[in-house]
């Protein structure tokens, strides 16, 4: 059932909302330039306005355990209103259609019995956000002050998706980031789904990050790369801890202007008032122990152009609307699942930060990371496993991946690794 949604907008429309995202990144760099010129009280009060920006009035507020405070504001009052190609927006409440094949002969999304449901956030232990308001992690001023600038706050460097066709050492050692991935490419996707399931890698330093995601990716790996990325991450510079995170991410213009880290810019409209992007993910898998896995599904809505995200069974998030995008207003051209850390090569060396578990794939289940049924939407709108699925790792002694097909698992992989070992200087 729909509110009803704005249709896709013309090309030159577009390249409005790329001039307007340039514009906006660049009076937030001359503020964060003039702010390392300014007086501490200058620079508190350019922190404090951005904070009001990011932090919308709260219908209630809910102390997790971990240390998040988790605000429930009204729908229509969300970050991504203040884009403004959305100040008119009216929001689509439900998906028109879902891809074939997601609840089999139960087509009930986020209307799942209540005693079917678990713990899936930290959050959820001290409380609940009421109808008509969504769950949002409140920015707080260290997140802030941890940001090498309010410009660089919530966003990803240039040069962060993995490129299979092309494995450049110079290309890896100056973005820093390395990858395990499965990825097929060749056709046209309208979304893809995988369940991975949850560990809590040990990070090296402050300024690296490990994680396990979904990319769907549009166009060329140029300036114009389009991604929607959604998985767990652990990353202290921009959470403050080393909690395991939910995560989501989108850019038009491969992370130079346009996107962010779940709702810390305009963009994505979240509808769901039990889930909060960036909140940390409960609980978590055991080496040895218990397997804890997450379901993310990512699909584009054939009638009205946006990309939903669904996150296990129960939780229909929200949805990227069309219009942020070029390529992917069409279909994606590349799914990509697995792995990525940053490696800062701290004196010369290899990064200790874990990829997965940790451990490398040979080790197998319970003791390595893992994505199985891993799936794409096809042009007919139907769930189906991957064809002509390849791996891609820049080091292989550092971090590996290992796919295989058969059993309740149809189409999976392995992936992982330590980082720095001896095999791995």
């Amino acid at each position: 059932m729909t509110m009803g949604t704005q249709g896709l907008l013309s090309r030159g429309k577009r390249r409005l909302l790329i001039l307007l995202c340039i514009l906006e990144v660049f009076f937030i760099q001359m503020t964060s330039i003039s702010a390392g010129r300014s007086s501490p009280s200058t620079q508190n009060l350019q922190v404090q306005t951005q904070l009001k920006l990011l932090n919308k009035p709260a219908v209630k507020s809910i102390k997790s355990p971990d240390g998040d405070i988790i605000d429930c504001i009204k729908i229509t009052h969300q970050p991504a209103f203040d884009h403004p190609l959305l100040q008119n927006h009216t929001i689509q409440m439900t998906p028109n259609f879902y891809p074939e094949g997601v609840f089999g002969q139960n087509k009930v999304s986020s209307r799942m019995k209540k005693g079917s449901r678990t713990i899936t956030q930290m959050w959820h232990l001290n409380g609940r956000c009421p109808q008509g308001t969504i769950s949002v992690r409140r920015t707080k001023e260290d997140d802030l002050l941890r940001a090498s600038s309010i410009k660089a706050f919530g966003r990803k460097k240039h040069r962060s998706v993995p490129q299979p066709r092309s494995a450049d050492p110079d290309l890896i050692s100056q973005s820093g980031h390395q990858h395990a991935i499965a990825y097929v490419d060749g056709d046209k996707y309208y979304g893809a789904k995988g369940t991975m399931n949850v560990w809590e890698p040990k990070i090296q330093q402050s300024n690296e990050f490990s994680l396990s995601q979904i990319w769907i990716l549009g166009g060329s790996f140029g300036e114009d790369l389009n991604s929607i990325e959604a998985g767990w991450q652990v990353s202290p510079d921009l959470y403050g801890d080393n909690n395991t995170r939910l995560f989501t991410y989108w850019t038009s213009d491969a992370y130079q202007a346009t996107g962010c880290y779940n709702l810390l810019c305009s963009g994505f409209i979240q509808i769901n008032n039990e889930i909060a992007m960036g909140a940390s993910i409960y609980p978590l898998s055991k080496y040895h122990g218990s397997q804890y896995d997450i379901s993310i599904l990512v699909w584009k809505d054939p009638k009205e152009g946006n990309w939903w995200m669904q996150f296990g069974n129960d939780y229909v998030l929200g949805y990227w609307p069309g219009f942020l995008f070029s390529y992917l207003a069409d279909s994606a051209s590349m799914i990509e699942w697995g792995g990525e850390v940053v490696n800062s090569e701290s004196d010369g060396q290899h990064t200790s930060t874990q990829m997965g578990s940790g451990h490398f794939p040979k080790e197998g289940f319970g003791r390595a990371s893992y994505f199985k049924n891993i799936q794409i939407v096809d042009g007919s709108n139907n769930l189906r496993a991957p064809k002509g699925l390849a791996t891609f790792t820049e080091q292989s002694d550092c971090y590996d991946v290992h796919i295989g097909k058969g059993g309740n698992w149809g189409s999976y992989f392995y992936f992982g690794g330590p980082g720095r070992s001896p095999n791995c200087p």
